[in-house]
């Protein structure tokens, strides 16, 4: 063996105990294990770096504890058809409103989101209106509030007041009769724009119950139920407020299968081509078309017992029209005859479906 060989190995066995020295210095006291740090409680940005939910990919607004607990929630982007009804909500509202305060209303959608009906409940800022509202339809609740802002400037303009000045506010008093009849009135006017938005897919009508304005007594569900909170912001010149609109899942479970659908156009999911293309076909159909010239009741003796050349009376008169049936369906009434040289009938009335069924 060489010099330069045994020098390098001696270099390298140096090197190794160093090592060995560090992580023995390291376990005796002073190191991230042991000595002062031993029991040190982690805070909240080294939990969530340990989950893996730092500022940079949560937004800065979510943690990793936030994360876990809201993992149980179902994402309304799982329900791609609610966007295409609130964005037709909030057109139908700018239309609405304006006719209803004669001013200038802008309806701005801020966003849609799921979140649990407790948190959202202890979350609602006072004072508020709480509408509670019924799907008739689906027979469950869904909840509307009116912050407070928007409950002044829309009585301070349905009032007659002035453009420009913003509303006066008078905090830490209950709403009177008279703001609470105007704001009833906005309420009627958004859920018949929500009952238009949601036509196209489901028909359904939606039914104002009552107005509270304790959030313990709007309770429509359990707290840890899951629902979409939509946030509406509504700007009238100088004067601005907010509606939001919690519906639980729950209420949404009817039409859930529809809502699942993705959006093909204003027919809500339809695709037109296929329904033109279906209905061409149909219109090729072959069907077979029965002239009924008469009915009777025989017995089983009499009929066992017909031979050739036997008569059978049957009520039909010559000048009486008789039935043109599909299958068991009766379609016309039409009187009989004969054109060039063969049995033909005119048709002279058309039976409606629902008056076939009661006869």
């Amino acid at each position: 063996m060489s010099d330069t060989d045994e020098k390098q190995m001696s270099e390298e066995e140096a090197r190794m105990m160093a090592e060995w020295e560090a992580m023995a210095g390291d376990e005796g006291g002073g190191g991230a294990i042991g000595g002062e740090d031993e029991g040190r409680i982690l805070d909240q940005s080294e939990i969530d770096s340990l989950l893996g939910f730092d500022d940079e990919t949560s937004g800065g607004d979510r943690t990793g504890i936030m994360e876990l607990i809201n993992s149980a929630l179902v994402n309304y982007e799982r329900l791609p058809m609610l966007d295409i009804v609130f964005d037709r909500l909030v057109r139908l509202m700018s239309t609405s409103l304006r006719n209803l305060t004669s001013d200038n209303v802008e309806i701005s959608l801020d966003h849609i989101s799921s979140v649990r009906f407790g948190d959202y409940l202890n979350s609602i800022p006072l004072p508020a209106m709480l509408g509670i509202f019924k799907a008739e339809e689906w027979d469950d609740h869904g909840l509307m509030v009116v912050d407070s802002a928007l409950i002044y400037s829309i009585v301070d303009v349905l009032l007659g007041g002035r453009r420009g000045t913003s509303a006066l506010r008078v905090e830490g008093r209950p709403y009177t009769t008279i703001e609470t009849k105007l704001i009833e009135r906005m309420v009627h006017v958004v859920l018949n724009d929500l009952s238009s938005a949601f036509d196209p897919l489901s028909p359904v009508s939606f039914r104002l119950e009552r107005i509270e304005t304790n959030p313990r007594f709007a309770t429509i569900t359990q707290s840890n139920n899951a629902g979409v909170l939509v946030r509406l912001r509504i700007d009238m010149g100088d004067r601005s407020g907010r509606v939001e609109i919690m519906i639980p899942y729950a209420t949404l479970e009817p039409i859930r299968e529809l809502l699942l659908q993705m959006f093909m156009g204003e027919k809500f999911g339809r695709d037109t081509i296929w329904e033109g293309h279906l209905k061409r076909e149909l219109y090729q159909t072959d069907i077979h078309l029965a002239a009924i010239l008469g009915e009777t009741t025989v017995s089983l003796n009499d009929l066992v017992n017909w031979e050739p050349g036997s008569v059978v009376l049957l009520n039909t008169r010559v000048d009486d029209l008789i039935e043109m049936r599909v299958g068991d369906h009766a379609m016309f009434m039409a009187r009989l005859g004969q054109k060039q040289g063969q049995i033909a009938c005119n048709i002279r009335e058309y039976i409606d479906p629902e008056e076939s069924e009661e006869i």
